[in-house]
C-alpha cells in the first residue's frame, strides 16, 4: 500500500487500523467509547455493521494515529465485518468475564482471523465488565490467562465502566504494532552499493590484494 502524502502524514508518524471482535453485548463498543471519548453509557446500543473512532496518542517519543473498528458480534453481519480483518493490524479478542459463553466463543473468533486477516496481525485478549461482583463471574482470571498463554498473545481484563486497563489494553498492542513497523522500516531500508570508479581500479585492486593476502 502506498505511504500517504507527507502533508498528510504531518500530525502523526504511524498509522494504526486496529479492530475489536467478539460476541455481541460484551462491550466492544463501550471500550471503544471509553477510549476514545472517555465516557462509558450503561444504555445498551447494538453496533449495526461496523462503527469506527480515531484517537492519536503519543507513544515513546513517537505520534500514533489510531484507527479503531468496532465490529458487530451478531451472525447476521459477520460477513460484513470479515472484510475489515484484511487491514487491521492489531485485533482485540473480547469477552465478557460474566458470560461463559462469550469466552468459549474466542476460538471461533481467532479462527475467523486465522482465515481472513494477515499473518502478522497482532492480536489481544481482554476479558471485559471485571468490575463485575465476584459473584457474577463466570471465567476466573486464570482462564483467560491461560488461552492467552495457549495462543501466544497478551493478556487483559478490563472495565469500560471503571476505566481498569482500558487505556492500558490500547497503549500496548499499540506499542508491540508501532515496533513491528519499525522493525519492517529498518528491513526495508536500500543498501548502500559503493561502485569504484575506473580510475581508482588498480589502487582499489592492490587493496583488495594486500588484504586476500593477509588474511590467507
Amino acid at each position: 500500500m502506498a505511504a500517504p502524502p507527507a502533508r498528510a502524514r504531518a500530525d502523526y508518524d504511524y498509522l494504526i487500523k486496529l479492530l475489536l471482535i467478539g460476541d455481541s453485548g460484551v462491550g466492544k463498543s463501550c471500550l471503544l467509547l471509553r477510549f476514545s471519548d472517555g465516557s462509558f453509557t450503561t444504555s445498551f446500543i447494538t453496533t449495526i455493521g461496523i462503527d469506527f473512532k480515531i484517537r492519536t496518542i503519543d507513544l515513546d517519543g513517537k505520534r500514533i494515529k489510531l484507527q479503531i473498528w468496532d465490529t458487530a458480534g451478531q451472525e447476521r453481519f459477520r460477513t460484513i465485518t470479515t472484510a475489515y480483518y484484511r487491514g487491521a493490524m492489531g485485533i482485540l479478542l473480547v469477552y465478557d468475564v460474566t458470560d461463559e459463553s462469550s469466552f468459549n466463543n474466542i476460538r471461533n473468533w481467532i479462527r475467523n482471523i486465522e482465515q481472513h486477516a494477515s499473518d502478522n496481525v497482532n492480536k489481544i485478549l481482554v476479558g471485559n465488565k471485571a468490575d463485575m461482583d465476584e459473584s457474577k463471574r463466570a471465567v476466573p482470571t486464570s482462564k483467560g490467562q491461560a488461552l492467552a498463554d495457549e495462543y501466544n498473545i497478551k493478556f487483559f481484563e478490563t472495565s469500560a465502566k471503571t476505566n481498569l486497563n482500558v487505556e492500558e489494553v490500547f497503549f500496548s498492542i499499540a506499542r508491540d504494532i508501532k515496533q513491528r513497523l519499525a522493525d519492517t522500516d529498518s528491513k526495508a531500508e536500500p543498501q548502500t552499493i559503493k561502485i569504484n570508479k575506473p580510475d581508482g581500479a588498480a589502487g582499489d585492486g592492490q587493496a583488495a590484494q594486500k588484504s586476500a593476502c593477509c588474511g590467507s
